[in-house]
């Protein structure tokens, strides 16, 4: 499974420190002659002199010793002392008990709908996207966490299932996104930790399937493809428009695909894209949800971190990292972007003072003047940008080429310690947001406002989830459906920082849904009201379970040897990709 290339250990993104030569002092030719008894009393006198002193200010001003301490904790100490810094060794029963889950969700699939795209624990059933069949969604996106955790028999089967019974050959519309991110991006993450060429072959037959999808007047992919007839469609329900988040991440697939077979086509498609996003982009660095296929511009619509937003930003700093830093024009963006975020949508709630992330809606008046309405609405989706921000931090806010771990603030430039902090304080918002009655975040939360209309009422002074009321049907925003991406933050924290308290999160998280989402008799199930127990499960496990969040945990508690951050860069479901060097350059 290429073990040598999976534990390489992390020097990228530590200091090189030269041993001091070690001089030896000269010996005197006679004893020096010691104090006298009353010099030494007066000595004795003023040393506890200054330190009582010394006491009293520390006493009066703990940043005198908490300040320079943070330097190096990498996060801000306030009022307690900093968290101990654990070493790196891998946590092995932690660990293991997350291998006995992916075991547990793995093994239920595939007794009862080995091959099906979606997998039913419940019930015990697999469902297929698509009437023509399937492409084995959830086979492929697992298969690369089987090659991670060592486990061979289950990753021998899968493999079998891989060579012999997948097709592409599938006369339906498969999403564009989707597809590549799971799949394709599965198939590729196979073949880099495994290098057996059936993967790498399997990609190229799907990339080729899915090119046609680029042929549009600006090079902005339609939404669907169907893989037998090599044919293109646009999405019904957004009035033939493309998300930005799912136009902008294909990038890192179809560019290492391109690496690997010397094919620039597969590259200049995708790139296309970002030249045409950023001829597009809007005077803020943001990025609206929507954009028109035929005219290559942003639709006005909402601009937001969350659902048709996310990954649009993630890549933005994930193509600068594959390129080993090597395309300035992405940091470029991604500077302008992340300055943007924090100008606009980065909020701080004013009762409990919780950094959060809002997003802008767009309002016409009867007059047709167009103003933005500022909502303090978060997706779970958006707990990904607490480590993004950090992980941005390291690289594209990097003053020095070896940014120690944790980072030390000389090492950040004045952006990079502005994101690194809104980044741990992000992360601390998610976690909030898991203290629920199952201890689970919902999908979504909104954050009290001075002008929420709720003063006096029953709702926390910080977040709350809208909708919901005892008694009643619990509202969509109320349901956990597995979702990664707080875990996904805590696994970056914890290798850029070495803080105990991101493993202790995890496991918390990890035991939140070994107990509210465990199917007895095999796999995981979402739930519908984390703040309701016992709980009602929705029978539905999804893919990105087994690709994310048991993965992120597993590397939560392994050895950072394993898929070091300076090797290797994560697609948006969490395939680890290795950063390249290109031979080409950006043409705009």
């Amino acid at each position: 499974m290429g073990g040598s290339e999976l534990r390489k250990r992390n020097a990228t993104n530590t200091v090189r420190r030269s041993s001091p030569s070690a001089k030896e002092e000269p010996e005197p030719s006679q004893p020096a002659a010691g104090p006298t008894p009353a010099s030494s009393n007066g000595a004795s006198y003023l040393v506890v002199l200054l330190l009582s002193a010394f006491a009293f200010l520390v006493y009066r001003n703990p940043a005198i010793i908490t300040a320079p301490l943070a330097e190096f904790i990498g996060t801000d100490v306030q009022s307690s002392a900093p968290r101990r810094l654990a070493n790196f060794s891998a946590d092995i029963p932690k660990r293991d008990a997350v291998v006995a889950a992916f075991k547990h969700a793995w093994l239920a699939y595939e007794r009862d709908a080995m091959g099906a795209d979606e997998y039913h624990p419940i019930s015990g059933e697999g469902t297929n996207l698509t009437e023509a069949g399937g492409i084995g969604y959830t086979v492929v996106d697992s298969v690369d966490t089987m090659l991670i955790m060592g486990l061979h028999d289950e990753y021998a089967r899968a493999r079998d299932w891989i060579a012999n019974k997948m097709s592409f050959d599938r006369d339906a519309e498969f999403n564009t996104f989707e597809t590549t991110i799971r799949v394709l991006g599965g198939l590729l993450s196979a073949y880099t930790l495994s290098k057996d060429p059936m993967y790498l072959d399997k990609a190229k037959d799907l990339a080729d399937r899915m090119m046609p999808a680029f042929d549009t007047p600006h090079g902005l992919p339609l939404s669907y493809i169907n893989l037998a007839r090599r044919e293109a469609s646009r999405a019904s329900d957004n009035k033939g428009l493309v998300s930005t988040a799912e136009v902008s991440t294909l990038q890192l697939e179809f560019r290492y695909l391109s690496y690997l077979t010397g094919n620039d086509t597969y590259w200049d498609v995708v790139e296309k894209v970002m030249e045409t996003i950023k001829a597009s982009s809007l005077n803020t660095g943001l990025a609206s949800i929507f954009m028109n296929p035929e005219d290559g511009h942003f639709v006005m619509s909402a601009i937001r971190l969350g659902s048709r937003g996310d990954s649009y930003y993630e890549y933005l700093l994930k193509q600068y990292i594959q390129t080993n830093y090597t395309e300035p024009v992405y940091k470029e963006m991604y500077d302008f972007a992340i300055n943007g975020v924090h100008e606009h949508l980065i909020k701080k709630s004013r009762m409990a003072g919780l950094t959060y992330t809002s997003e802008l809606i767009p309002e016409r008046s009867p007059s047709g003047k167009v103003s933005w309405r500022l909502e303090p609405k978060q997706d779970h989706l958006t707990c990904f940008f607490g480590g993004s921000l950090m992980l941005g931090a390291v690289t594209a806010g990097a003053a020095v080429e070896n940014v120690s771990i944790p980072p030390h603030t000389h090492h950040l430039d004045r952006r990079g310690l502005r994101d690194w902090k809104t980044g741990v304080e992000l992360i601390e918002t998610c976690m909030r947001t898991h203290e629920t009655a199952t201890g689970l975040s919902p999908e979504i939360v909104h954050f009290r406002i001075p002008s929420d209309g709720l003063s006096g009422s029953n709702m926390p002074n910080d977040w709350y989830i809208k909708g919901a009321k005892p008694g009643r049907r619990p509202p969509y925003d109320a349901r956990y459906i597995l979702r990664p991406e707080t875990i996904e933050s805590l696994f970056i924290a914890y290798r850029l920082t070495g803080d105990q308290r991101y493993r202790d999160y995890g496991w918390q998280i990890f035991q939140a849904i070994e107990k509210h989402c465990k199917i007895e008799t095999g796999g995981y199930a979402s739930i519908l009201n984390v703040d309701k127990v016992p709980v009602e499960h929705e029978d539905k496990m999804e893919t990105f379970l087994m690709s994310e969040t048991l993965k992120y945990l597993y590397l939560l508690f392994e050895d950072d040897r394993v898929l070091p951050l300076s090797k290797y860069v994560f697609n948006t479901e969490a395939h680890p990709l290795p950063i390249i060097n290109p031979t080409r350059r950006a043409a705009f």
